[in-house]
């Protein structure tokens, strides 16, 4: 009884103390009008947060490491066959991305970037980077070159998984994305424009950006960028977003360009849905993806007048696909989707994100509003082809 008293008199007199300090300075500054805004500043930064709120910041010791990491991918395409392309060295300008362009015939090469992800040869990088390349070379930072093998690629998420045979590789290790909070500082590394072991630095901007590139080429993409200005040019495609733990957290993907250039903003794929379908393609080749069979609509306040809607909160629902694993849960047009598995889920790139996790013949619990009432649905996943059983052939050395 005795501790619970000097307790609270200790907590009391904190609480005093704290409040007499602003009355203090609230009194200073009324009475003495003329006061500075760095004198104004400078008062409230110390009696708040002390003389070293911001601390400095050092990335030397992660970017030694990370550049260790991260490769220099060199593609070579052959172009004898007219009907063959090679990806558009342009691929960030977002009027642009993933357009192919015709060759004359013969050999072209383009480059990207890469992380490597296992000590005994895996690495990752972007699909666009690799794809129809007749050729893939893997040039390490400290110059020893090998030839990689394509393990698996996905167009959805725009990732490709590789192989060369090499042992005692230095590797990153996988962070938490999804832990990742906007103002936080990463760094970007790669290989811009043929510039090799480049390193920049910047803040996640925003999370879950959804901006319509992978769906120019497959329904299915699943599209929920970080956002950050750390400056990424051509080349840097598939190369390494770490945080300054020296973990990886995004695979680099994209910028928003008019030029074909850095102007501020770059995209990465978030390594927790790289972390899945990685997985997969060193397992089986290929990305088992489960799929619930709707259509999304992120709520805007416009269509929560128009259908009823008391909150702008979830992910409305305008259509179920006929027999999909949702229809056959009794899903509904209109319903609004808030959880799933007690996610919180509020614009559709989190969905997809969110669904991709999991496998055909998973069981997730959806938390659901239907006529501004909640409810609980649980829904067996399916796959594209309606199978809820995930085939068993594996790939995996």
């Amino acid at each position: 009884m005795i501790n619970k008293l000097k307790s609270g008199l200790l907590v009391f007199v904190i609480a005093l103390l704290g409040g007499l300090s602003s009355l203090a300075l609230n009194n200073y500054f009324k009475n003495k009008s003329n006061s500075t805004f760095s004198e104004v500043q400078t008062a409230y930064q110390t009696s708040n947060f002390g003389t070293n709120a911001i601390p400095n910041i050092n990335f030397v010791g992660v970017s030694e490491k990370a550049v260790q990491t991260v490769v220099h991918i060199k593609t070579t395409y052959n172009t004898e066959n007219n009907n063959n392309t090679i990806p558009d060295q342009h691929f960030f300008d977002p009027f642009e991305f993933f357009n192919n362009k015709r060759v004359p015939q013969g050999l072209r090469q383009s480059s990207g970037s890469g992380v490597i992800l296992t000590p005994d040869g895996y690495i990752v990088t972007n699909n666009h980077v690799i794809q129809k390349a007749s050729k893939i070379e893997v040039v390490l930072n400290d110059k020893r070159t090998y030839i990689a093998e394509v393990v698996g690629a996905d167009p959805e998420t725009d990732l490709a998984l590789l192989k060369v045979e090499v042992a005692n590789l230095e590797f990153l290790p996988f962070g938490n994305s999804d832990e990742l909070r906007i103002g936080e500082w990463v760094i970007a590394v790669g290989n811009p424009m043929n510039l090799t072991s480049t390193v920049t630095a910047g803040i996640v901007s925003a999370k879950g950006r959804n901006i319509n590139l992978l769906r120019q080429n497959t329904e299915y993409a699943i599209e929920n960028f970080i956002q950050t200005d750390a400056a990424v040019n051509p080349g840097n495609s598939g190369g390494a977003l770490v945080n300054i733990k020296g973990e990886l957290v995004g695979i680099n993907t994209a910028i928003a360009s008019e030029t074909g250039t850095n102007i501020g903003y770059s995209f990465a794929i978030p390594v927790n849905i790289a972390k899945k379908v990685l997985g997969d393609l060193k397992k089986y080749g290929e990305v088992k993806r489960a799929i619930l069979g709707i259509r999304i609509q992120d709520i805007t306040a416009e269509l929560a007048e128009q259908n009823g809607l008391k909150e702008i909160k979830g992910v409305y629902v305008p259509e179920v696909m006929a027999g999909s694993a949702a229809d056959k849960a009794k899903l509904k047009k209109g319903d609004v989707l808030l959880k799933i598995n007690n996610v919180d889920v509020n614009s559709s790139s989190q969905l997809q994100e969110q669904v991709s996790l999991y496998y055909p013949g998973q069981k997730v619990d959806l938390t659901i509003k239907r006529n501004n009432t909640l409810k609980i649905v649980r829904v067996t996943l399916m796959s594209k082809d309606g199978k809820t059983q995930v085939k068993s052939e594996i790939k995996e050395k």
